[in-house]
């Protein structure tokens, strides 16, 4: 008889979370959810806790007026806790750095992390991976184009990657004049073509600042030189990404853009379950097309390939500054055009170390954030 995978679930109440909570329902003799983290959203994980009647649960920073479900703690050590509980795979969707620390107490208690939070591995890279190996254990992708290159590459020798080319939609301002950037509005920013997802990750998306992000995350993950990972614009968005091997073959992997998908296969460690989603009738797709970068108009994935080139704490505080600035555009405190030059300045001005100690990445990510503050300052240059 097959044995249930026990699952801890790190932000569930997101839009990656809700999805693998319907993955984990849709196959109750898969997959059984032992573990619920939230960011804020209390009233959210109640509704986590009485569909699934049991999982362990916390909130790391619940709202003043929230009431927490009845039995659940609160706080980042708590989330940590639960993050280190006796389960088969730990899935990581809390937005942004506030992740790393669930993430390391995953890994110190040799759980398979199945991560779709790609700053975790930008901000910390080189620890995370020191971690899982110390501890046995393995990071795999649920980032749709990161499932694609792991998919990919199973069964096949890294060493004979000729490059990794992640694909990108374009986002919503593919087309829109340069000029005009400065007039962007959030609402237009929020408005992805394709894929609909949390307000950071999309808002990444129109910048483009996330396909640099996923730059840095392939690096770690895949263990390939930045020289041989590239970025093409895919409009349609069916390949999801494709490898380019050194005899010439190619391989990529297509499908509808169904987050449901690559969270299903990381849950089940590589194992394909039926009808998870819909499948893509290539003979009625969009045209596969593919293009270079335009680097004017989106100069983050240069501005992203530059910090993780530069490695040490670079990389963390190109995550750090753009969360601050992320924030302050989302907030109506800085303009569209402003968010990649204030990253960038950041970038430029990265103090020196590596990321071995958690205390030096701790360090560095409080110290963009705080330089990213001051650019937002009022009377303050965005260079």
């Amino acid at each position: 008889m097959r044995t249930r995978r026990r699952i801890v679930l790190l932000g569930a109440t997101g839009s990656i979370g809700r999805q693998a909570c319907d993955v984990i329902a849709r196959f109750p003799d898969r997959f059984e959810l032992v573990g619920a983290v939230a960011g804020r959203d209390a009233a959210g994980l109640a509704v986590v806790a009485d569909r699934f009647a049991g999982p362990r649960t916390a909130v790391v920073a619940p709202d003043a007026n929230a009431t927490l479900p009845p039995g659940c703690a609160s706080g980042i050590e708590a989330a940590c806790d639960i993050a280190a509980m006796d389960a088969d795979v730990v899935c990581v969707a809390i937005t942004g750095a506030a992740a790393l620390r669930p993430t390391l107490a995953a890994l110190d208690a040799g759980r398979l992390v199945a991560t779709a939070t790609k700053e975790v591995l930008v901000m910390a890279g080189e620890l995370v991976r020191a971690r899982a190996a110390s501890a046995g254990t393995r990071v795999i992708p649920i980032d749709s184009e990161h499932s694609a290159v792991w998919q990919c590459l199973r069964g096949e020798d890294v060493a004979s990657v000729r490059r990794i080319v992640l694909t990108a939609s374009g986002g919503p301002f593919l087309h829109r004049p340069i000029g005009t950037f400065s007039s962007i509005t959030a609402e237009e920013a929020l408005a992805h073509p394709t894929w609909r997802m949390g307000p950071k990750v999309t808002l990444d998306s129109a910048t483009m600042l996330n396909k640099g992000l996923e730059i840095i995350e392939a690096h770690f993950l895949f263990d390939v030189p930045y020289s041989r990972i590239e970025v093409a614009i895919h409009p349609a968005s069916v390949v999801h990404s494709y490898v380019e091997f050194q005899d010439g073959a190619v391989m990529a992997q297509l499908g509808e853009p169904d987050m449901r998908i690559p969270i299903a296969l990381a849950l089940g460690d590589g194992e394909r379950l039926p009808e998870v989603g819909r499948t893509l009738e290539l003979r009625g797709a969009a045209p596969l097309e593919f293009f270079d970068v335009d680097t004017q108009r989106f100069p983050a994935v240069g501005v992203a390939r530059a910090a993780g080139e530069a490695g040490g704490l670079s990389p963390c505080v190109l995550n750090a500054a753009n969360e601050v600035a992320v924030a302050a555009f989302l907030d109506g405190r800085c303009r569209y055009d402003e968010i990649i030059p204030i990253v960038s300045e950041c970038v430029e001005h990265a103090p020196s170390g590596d990321q071995a100690s958690l205390d030096d990445v701790l360090a560095a990510d409080a110290w963009a954030r705080e330089r990213a503050g001051e650019r937002l300052a009022p009377g303050a240059t965005v260079a």
